[in-house]
């Protein structure tokens, strides 16, 4: 029986090949209960076998061997034994090890290793003993006991150990053991045999270990701030939910932000006491932690504390009155921002829908009458008075390491777990503590051998941005970047392909220049036709499809606003011609060469998941406006002292607000985004003074750009920090948007962004921008992400 695939990650181990001993030429059947024959009646001549040691079963308590079991399960291998699973293996032990279970040590041998084959069956941290894996693994060592002891080469091998299902004295059946792993077994084991497996192909190929996860499939978690971890929520979802999960919603964004607040070193309170300083300072991209603890007040908290400084976490809003609000889970407040500066200066949009940081000082109602106060005097939640903030900041990000407790390398080289948030399976492809280190160990290893030959290697993913089909120069870009990858060998042709929307300019079917749906068919036959081209791309590589806002069906109803997300893959009404030229290339390839190959297109959501080697790497790909709309909705702060007031767009017409940023001044402008070579942090710096317009230079403008867009998306850790209003979202599947724990690459596709690739706290940003750019005819662009590396990098070609 298998365990539940859940937020555990357990799932029973896949079966491996192993050489098969030959079958004794006998006509006659055995004895066996399944024939119902008699005794064998031809004696075949073995070697004599000694006789083996008489065990005397002995009643052993599941108190005695506690202490024994808790050095070897808790401190060794970082499991937990239930008071059933304690009862299972003392009775184990008592019977197969008599009185020498002490003595002679013969029970720390059995603890571990049933430890060793729970793990390696990707068991969870907490043993159960009720379910029939434990029992199967006792059996498994059973067999491979002699006189108490368990003999270590006594043929205890992963297949046999894994036979989880097969009875006492059943061989398993040849057919149930594949010679490589499936890609929907593979993920959520916390063991596998590498070494044993380096001669299969399918486990050779980085493609082997990815799946793709859309944003309705991906578990829905929802955090318990009672007992302080994940629960999966039960309930259908549904696109016309109750309103209470609306109000859910926003909670659960402060929730996880508020957690991981807590969990930084700003947070924890030393126990030296210092005093606190009244405004925020940032030297890093993390709150400055030298000798001063940040303590957060509930808003509720403010009345009766006129004239206290405080520092507040809550959520921007509008008021019904006009006035902007700051909301907790206690209530809310108004917010006077005349004095306010934001932390780091320019470094980060702060718009309503995003949780924020505030640190200044309360005023009540007596001194702090204003319009919009008269009537609204402590009703319904709002506190009387108003909030006036100093400094407002972004709630600073965490590591994904960090979240998911890896503390480090063990002695093999390996990242062990440790606590935060490692045993969730956040995607449904294993947890961190079931999986996590040993896909490292895999990913190192395939990767590693699938770039031996080439300086790019296999494990590459090509991503192509804003593939507008309705402009007659995308399939020519398109023919360019695959005849690029065309021509290199058959083994190290990339493993995904990545086409991002919108498909065309015009939202479909809402009276634009692409027409209608017929004609929005016509567009993929035509895409379809081009890719048959490049027979060897499509026999081995995965092709995923992103949609944007302008793709059916919902854009037929927004008439080109912004759409519901995450919103639905594109029907298969229209890509019907795709699939067809993806079998007939591999029919084609199966038919020449007798190779079966499985090259594939995949229609993913907005956004999508990629993961490889379960939990070791995400890749997240998201297609929106983004930097638009916060520039749009972007709170203005008044400018200081000897400042000019600059609007939000003033950054693309060549001017700059913070520091300059150190770029290769030889690059041309548009390569100059290709890697951050200034910073490989994305850190926040406290400005220095202002530059001149003119001494600044194109790339700096637009890299500085790119960093304060990563910092605000990445320290809200959601894709959508605005209000419903402004860019709607699916209530029951808002988890999908969230980025927490954080992921390894980000793929924020925005036309209105300058290309770039930036790291900000261990994530890797990538914009590919359009795959035609604006005035530059004849030129195709690109972003070409290394998974051996996690990096991107931006490259071109000219058709």
């Amino acid at each position: 029986m298998e365990p539940p695939n859940g937020i555990f990650g357990g799932r029973t181990a896949p079966l491996f090949k192993t050489a098969q001993k030959p079958l004794e030429s006998n006509p006659i059947p055995s004895s066996s209960p399944a024939f119902g024959t008699a005794i064998h009646p031809i004696r075949v001549s073995k070697p004599q076998e000694p006789p083996k040691p008489t065990i005397l079963p002995i009643l052993l308590p599941p108190a005695t061997l506690r202490p024994l079991a808790f050095r070897t399960f808790t401190k060794k291998h970082n499991l937990t034994l239930t008071s059933s699973a304690l009862q299972l293996i003392a009775t184990f032990i008592g019977k197969h090890c008599g009185s020498g279970w002490r003595e002679e040590g013969l029970a720390e041998k059995v603890l571990d290793e049933a430890a060793k084959q729970w793990k390696k069956s990707g068991g969870g941290v907490i043993v159960p003993g009720e379910g029939e894996e434990l029992k199967n693994i006792l059996r498994n060592i059973e067999g491979s006991m002699s006189g108490g002891k368990v003999l270590q080469n006594s043929g205890l091998s992963r297949q046999s150990s894994f036979a989880f299902g097969i009875g006492d004295g059943e061989a398993a059946p040849s057919e149930a053991r594949p010679s490589a792993l499936g890609r929907e077994e593979s993920f959520g084991m916390s063991a596998l045999g590498v070494e044993d497996d380096e001669e299969t192909t399918g486990t050779r190929d980085p493609r082997s270990w990815l799946k793709v996860v859309g944003a309705f499939d991906q578990p829905r978690l929802t955090y318990n701030v009672n007992q302080k971890h994940f629960e999966v929520m039960e309930a259908t979802p549904s696109s016309l939910p109750d309103p209470s999960h609306k109000t859910h919603l926003f909670r659960h964004r402060y929730n996880l932000i508020h957690q991981r607040l807590l969990r930084n070193e700003s947070f924890q309170t030393s126990s030296v006491a210092t005093a606190r300083t009244s405004a925020l300072q940032r030297t890093s991209s993390t709150l400055a932690t030298q000798q001063q603890a940040y303590k957060l007040t509930p808003i509720a908290n403010l009345l009766g504390r006129t004239g206290s400084s405080h520092l507040l976490l809550g959520l921007l809003s509008i008021s019904p009155t006009g006035m902007l609000t700051l909301n907790d889970l206690t209530g809310s407040i108004t917010l006077d921002i005349q004095l306010a500066r934001p932390v780091p200066e320019d470094g980060a949009w702060f718009t309503p829908g995003m949780i924020v940081l505030v640190d200044g000082v309360y005023e009540e109602e007596g001194t702090a009458a204003g319009p919009g106060l008269d009537g609204n005097r402590g009703v319904g939640g709002t506190v009387g008075g108003k909030f006036i903030a100093y400094s407002i900041g972004g709630p600073p990000c965490e590591r994904r390491d960090v979240t998911l407790g890896v503390i480090g390398e063990g002695k093999d080289g390996s990242l062990k777990a440790g606590g935060g948030f490692g045993w969730v399976d956040f995607l449904g492809v294993g947890s961190e503590r079931a999986a996590g280190s040993t896909m490292r160990k895999l990913e190192k290893s395939v990767l590693r051998g699938a770039s031996e030959t080439s300086a790019e290697g296999r494990g590459r993913m090509v991503i192509l941005g804003e593939v507008e089909l309705d402009n007659a120069r995308t399939l020519q870009a398109i023919k360019k970047v695959l005849a690029v990858y065309a021509t290199e060998p058959a083994d190290q042709t990339p493993m995904v392909v990545v086409l991002m929307g919108n498909f065309v300019r015009y939202a479909v079917m809402a009276g634009g220049g692409s027409g209608g749906s017929i004609e929005y068919k016509e567009y993929f036959d035509s895409l379809a036709l081009a890719l048959s081209d490049y027979p060897t791309m499509l026999q081995r590589t995965t092709f995923v499809f992103v949609p944007g806002d302008n793709d059916p069906w919902p854009s037929a109803f927004s008439a080109g606003a912004a759409t519901v997300l995450p919103r639905g893959s594109v029907p298969e009404l229209f890509t019907s011609r795709i699939k067809r030229a993806f079998a007939t290339a591999n029919a084609e390839a199966d038919k020449a060469t007798g190779t079966k190959t499985d090259g594939e297109a995949i229609w993913s959501t907005n956004p999508t998941r990629l993961t490889m080697f379960g939990p070791a790497q995400e890749v997240i790909f998201f297609r929106d406006d983004i930097s638009g709309r916060l520039r749009r909705n972007a709170i203005r702060f008044r400018p200081l002292e000897g400042e000019t007031e600059m609007n939000a767009d003033a950054q693309f017409t060549g001017k700059s607000i913070g520091d300059p940023i150190d770029v290769d001044q030889e690059q041309a402008p548009h390569e100059s985004m290709d890697v951050d070579e200034a910073s490989e942090t994305a850190e926040s710096q406290i400005p220095a003074p202002k530059a001149k317009a003119s001494t600044i230079s194109t790339g700096s403008i637009d890299l500085q750009i790119a960093r304060k867009l990563v910092k605000t998306i990445l320290d809200q850790g959601y894709l959508s920090p605005f209000p419903l209003s402004v860019r709607p979202v699916f209530w029951d599947h808002a988890g999908a948007l969230q980025l927490y724990p954080l992921p390894t690459a980000l793929v924020l596709m925005d036309p209105e962004a300058p290309p770039f690739a930036v790291t900000y706290e261990g994530c890797h940003v990538m914009n590919p921008g359009s795959l035609t750019p604006q005035g530059r005819r004849g030129v195709a662009q690109w972003m070409e992400f290394d998974a051996r590396t996690r990096r991107g990098k931006t490259r071109e070609a000219r058709y």
